[in-house]
């Protein structure tokens, strides 16, 4: 029986050496620990690329048509043209966001028709043709509506200017009857450049791929003021101080583009798991 107390007395002594020990040893450091990354907040960057869809309401030269002469009919157009974007913006919270952005609108053909008339009567038809790029810059704010499978869709608004460049104008008229003589029925006008005050809506939809990336699909209908043709040289050769304007260009325009966020939290990372023996 005395063994048995001195076998208890033994082992109990040894825990508490072993407990006394290990108290004194030091506190392995905690974990590291990092915020959760948020979802708003900070600098990001922005590139797109896209196509438009150009109108004009009406081409127009001043001081050189005849008196008499109407034009009671336009048809006027512009191919599609590539735009390329970039840009950089600021999240202010989850549901505002503004970025400046520069643009260039690649050339786009432009073909027009007029049916021309004198004193009310058909006299013939004048047909266009032209390139126009523009370079374009732009401060946006956008509102984001919330948040849904990782999909936001947002509606903005932007105000700038635009540089409308028009080039390789060329006017083909048809010839005048004998009562006016017969004259050349080609007119032509040399590169200009014009800069205007330039206005845009937007709406799209952004999807989140992780936190430091979002791809975004967006329309945008942009307003982009008048473009200007060089001098204009007239049918019968003659060098005039006139030029043809290109008066409200607008285009309905498409682009894909991502942001890259600069201010991405770091992600949280649990210890690796070690396993002892």
């Amino acid at each position: 029986m005395r063994s048995v107390k001195f076998l208890i007395a033994a082992g109990a002594a040894s825990l508490f050496t072993q407990a006394a020990v290990a108290a004194d040893l030091p506190l392995p450091p905690p974990p590291p620990m990092y915020a959760p990354a948020q979802d708003f907040g900070g600098w990001y960057l922005r590139g797109d690329i896209g196509f438009s869809n150009q109108q004009v309401k009406n081409l127009d030269i001043a001081n050189h048509r005849d008196p008499g002469i109407t034009i009671p009919s336009q048809t006027l157009g512009f191919d599609t043209g590539g735009i390329y974007q970039v840009g950089l913006g600021y999240q202010f919270n989850n549901w505002f966001r503004g970025d400046v952005t520069g643009q260039y609108r690649g050339h786009a053909n432009f073909h027009g028709l007029d049916l021309v008339s004198f004193n009310g009567a058909p006299l013939g038809a004048d047909t266009y043709s032209a390139r126009k790029s523009e370079w374009v810059v732009m401060a946006n704010i956008y509102a984001d509506l919330g948040t849904w499978w990782c999909v936001t869709p947002y509606i903005g608004a932007g105000v700038g200017g635009a540089r409308n460049t028009i080039s390789n104008f060329v006017d083909q008229g048809v010839a005048f009857s004998n009562a006016f003589g017969t004259s050349p029925t080609t007119a032509y006008a040399g590169t200009a450049s014009k800069w205007n005050f330039a206005w845009a809506l937007h709406a799209g939809l952004a999807y989140k791929v992780n936190p430091g990336l979002t791809v975004e699909l967006g329309y945008s209908y942009m307003n982009l003021g008048d473009g200007v043709t060089g001098g204009l040289t007239d049918f019968l050769g003659n060098t005039r101080n006139n030029a043809f304007t290109f008066n409200n260009i607008t285009s309905h325009d498409v682009k894909l583009g991502v942001r890259w966020s600069l201010d991405a939290g770091p992600a949280y990372l649990p210890p690796p798991l070690i396993r002892k023996g």
